[in-house]
């Protein structure tokens, strides 16, 4: 099943397939997640089809430079990322999704980002 996914201003507009639904439904406490506050669920990397907006998406990267965090460069809001604890996966902003809202998930579980395995040397 496929879902709608848009930026606030419409922008970008991508459709998405997800891995397993609204099942996969989790937060990160990483310095940049904790500060973005999103929901991400999973999505395979040829799951997402942009339908407009690509020339529109900007890339932000930090630290390793492993994950990918995409962002509408008109309204600002975070579409999708390509993950670092496993880079043949995305992330996707749940809340982007037509007729998702976050509230509805109930109690989604963290990924402990802070300790990540990719940061921890020898």
């Amino acid at each position: 099943m496929s879902h709608r996914l848009t930026c606030h201003c419409g922008t970008v507009e991508m459709e998405v397939t997800l891995s397993d639904g609204l099942n996969t439904a989790r937060r990160c406490d990483c310095s940049f997640c904790r500060r973005r506050g999103a929901i991400a669920v999973s999505a395979p990397l040829d799951g997402i089809r942009i339908v407009r907006g690509a020339d529109r998406l900007t890339l932000y990267q930090w630290g390793t430079k492993t994950a990918k965090h995409y962002f509408c460069a008109v309204c600002g809001i975070y579409t999708h990322h390509q993950r670092r604890s496993n880079p043949n996966e995305y992330g996707v902003n749940a809340a982007a999704l037509d007729g998702v809202n976050p509230r509805d998930l109930g109690d989604v579980p963290w990924t402990d980002g802070v300790n990540h395995p990719s940061d921890r040397r020898g």
